[in-house]
């Protein structure tokens, strides 16, 4: 997976008690337009992909959860697989949020760039693979 950049309101909401990354729903979206780490802070300040041919608007659950090994917690989560019905995308980005929270709504964690846009075409996949470090380790 290409490497996280954490959206700078995070750390605000972490210490505000916002988020709980181990009961949360943690999801992921999909997006071709530019994040902003500095000003973005919730899910409506993200212009996803279309709805259909293999995506939600919405994303998709991480299955998240925590573990701790003295003093630095893991956030795990499963990995996330698309699989196109048509064509889908393009999107360069991977936008993780939390789902649960009402005040903000849907706040932003972090997101990944891939580097150039990717379009599927119909049955092709595309996986966000958390693989051992999991979604975000906390130190």
């Amino acid at each position: 997976m290409a490497s996280a950049v954490k959206y700078e309101v995070f750390s605000e909401n972490l210490a505000e008690g916002v988020h709980n990354l181990d009961t949360g729903t943690i999801k992921l979206v999909l997006t071709n337009s530019a994040p902003n780490a500095s000003t973005h802070a919730t899910l409506s300040d993200v212009t996803q992909i279309s709805n259909g041919n293999g995506y939600t608007t919405g994303g998709e659950d991480t299955q998240n959860a925590t573990s701790r090994s003295g003093g630095t917690t893991t956030v795990t989560a499963v990995d996330v697989v698309w699989t196109a019905s048509g064509s889908m995308g393009p999107f360069r980005y991977v936008v993780a949020y939390n789902d649960t929270p009402t005040s903000p709504a849907d706040p932003l964690i972090e997101y990944w760039d891939y580097g150039s846009s990717i379009t599927l075409a119909s049955g092709e996949t595309f996986t966000a693979d958390f693989g051992a470090s999991g979604l975000m380790t906390i130190a």
